[in-house]
């Protein structure tokens, strides 16, 4: 499906990923942004979209912005913290979102919708870890969601004769962004120059995506993937521990701080320690990974 002369609604698009596919959408499309602000920041809206206020668990507001002459639903409304106060909350409103843009897409005859799903999907596998790689076993809440939320995508796309493009993401990182390892290092050591707390034993280790490169490779699948239902992992061929990302945010901050680790394998309950996403179907789709882990992280 080519990305040019469509009318595309990005739910979630005042968040980081969205809003990055917004700008790069909008100079050939319409591109809608419906978010409820509830973590997304308005002015992340690029100028060329369009924006709507709008809660995805209220159907009156998804009925509002899903409409019959849209091409194309990018699905990233979502509680996206791994680590929720509120675990019963996150999975049953991402659920919730979910099943109500997929119930008005169907209702107006929009079959097209691209959704981002995560690694957490996959618990505890092997490295690197393929698409087709089962049994599925998340040991969090949220991969837990975001495991029923392709479930609700499959169905749509085996019985209900959509076209789903589905990213199981590495972690993306990028300006402006909350709730990420790299942020927190920056604000905790912008509050104390000396020391950086570290969760964990700071030898988990795990795969980077620039924003920028995420939202690339995710147009490049929706343009050359056509399957009924087309699963694809977002990520580099490399990963990087959270100590070597202590040390790369210290050097750009040019600080020399102590570390202290609470200790233990893993930062929180459901943390995956270690985690890289086997990228060869991407590749073998033209698209290949521009920088490693490191380079991500860094920029």
């Amino acid at each position: 499906m080519e990305l040019r002369d469509k009318r595309v609604l990005v739910t979630g698009g005042a968040g980081l990923v969205g809003s990055h596919l917004a700008r790069r959408l909008a100079p050939d499309n319409h591109v809608l942004v419906a978010d409820d602000l509830s973590k997304g920041e308005r002015d992340r809206v690029p100028d060329g979209a369009e924006f709507a206020r709008a809660d995805m668990t209220d159907p009156d507001d998804v009925a509002e912005v899903v409409t019959e002459d849209l091409d194309v639903v990018f699905h990233f409304a979502a509680y996206t913290d791994t680590n929720y106060a509120n675990p019963r909350q996150l999975f049953e409103e991402n659920t919730e979102m979910t099943y109500n843009v997929l119930e008005r897409m169907e209702a107006v005859g929009v079959t097209n919708v691209a959704f981002t799903s995560s690694s957490t999907v996959y618990g505890e596998a092997p490295m690197p870890t393929p698409e087709d790689y089962a049994p599925l076993e998340p040991i969090s809440v949220y991969g837990a969601s975001k495991l029923a939320d392709e479930g609700l995508l499959s169905v749509y796309a085996h019985s209900h004769e959509f076209t789903v493009w589905m990213y199981r993401f590495a972690n993306i990182v990028g300006p402006s962004q909350r709730g990420n390892v790299v942020p927190d290092f920056i604000q905790k050591l912008q509050e104390d120059p000396d020391t950086l707390e570290i969760l964990g034993d700071g030898r988990q280790e795990k795969s980077y995506l620039h924003v920028e490169d995420c939202v690339d490779a995710m147009c490049h699948v929706v343009e050359h993937a056509d399957d009924a239902m087309n699963a694809f992992n977002l990520g580099t061929r490399t990963t990087t521990s959270v100590n070597a990302i202590a040390d790369i945010v210290a050097d750009e901050m040019d600080l020399d701080p102590d570390y202290e680790y609470t200790g233990g394998d893993r930062g929180w309950t459901g943390d995956v320690p270690k985690m890289r996403l086997s990228v060869e179907k991407l590749s073998a789709l033209g698209w290949e990974p521009p920088t490693s882990s490191d380079e991500a992280v860094r920029r």
